[in-house]
């Protein structure tokens, strides 16, 4: 009977433990994908409408670590914007996270965009993009792959100036740049 107590204390013990409590980019995008003051959009690597046979060996290795990109852009109006700076603060403390490096910063922490990385140099998982404007909104975009890597990056901006982007897939973006 007290094995059977110690391993259910031990289980319950593994279990809530195991808990993350800590605010990631993830669990933020799915708190706010259904908020009317955003825009969400997921867009896979089928919007480049590529023709694969004629990509070097190296470009179909990038768009092989490419996965998908997710869009969470905040939209500013005259009715959210104590919303507006609460969320751009929420964000700013999630990026301050370790487990997000930063790369580079432009501008200042009221108008201004980021770029960080999860994974290490030569596997990154997933890159982070996040601009704001104080009289726009913000936008949070996560691209996400496998094993990604610098020269990765620079083969998959070949492969976009290639394609036949889908902009019809882009359209809810649209919303937010109108000002």
């Amino acid at each position: 009977m007290r094995i059977l107590l110690f391993l259910i204390t031990l289980l319950l013990s593994l279990i809530l433990g195991s808990c993350n409590s800590e605010p990631t980019l993830q669990k933020y995008f799915v708190e706010n994908t259904e908020n009317k003051d955003f825009i969400a959009l997921d867009i896979s690597s089928n919007i480049l409408n590529l023709d694969k046979a004629k990509l070097t060996v190296a470009q179909k290795e990038a768009l092989h670590s490419f996965d998908k990109i997710n869009v969470l852009a905040f939209k500013l109006n005259a009715n959210n914007k104590t919303q507006f700076e609460t969320e751009r603060a929420k964000v700013n403390l999630i990026l301050k996270d370790t487990v997000y490096q930063q790369l580079m910063k432009f501008g200042s922490g009221k108008e201004g965009a980021s770029v960080s990385y999860v994974g290490s140099d030569d596997h990154i998982n997933e890159f982070v993009f996040f601009a704001n404007k104080k009289d726009a909104g913000f936008a949070v975009v996560r691209v996400l792959g496998k094993d990604m890597n610098p020269t990765n990056i620079m083969n998959m901006i070949s492969v976009l100036q290639e394609s036949k982007i889908d902009l019809e897939q882009l359209k809810p973006l649209q919303e937010l740049i109108k000002k």
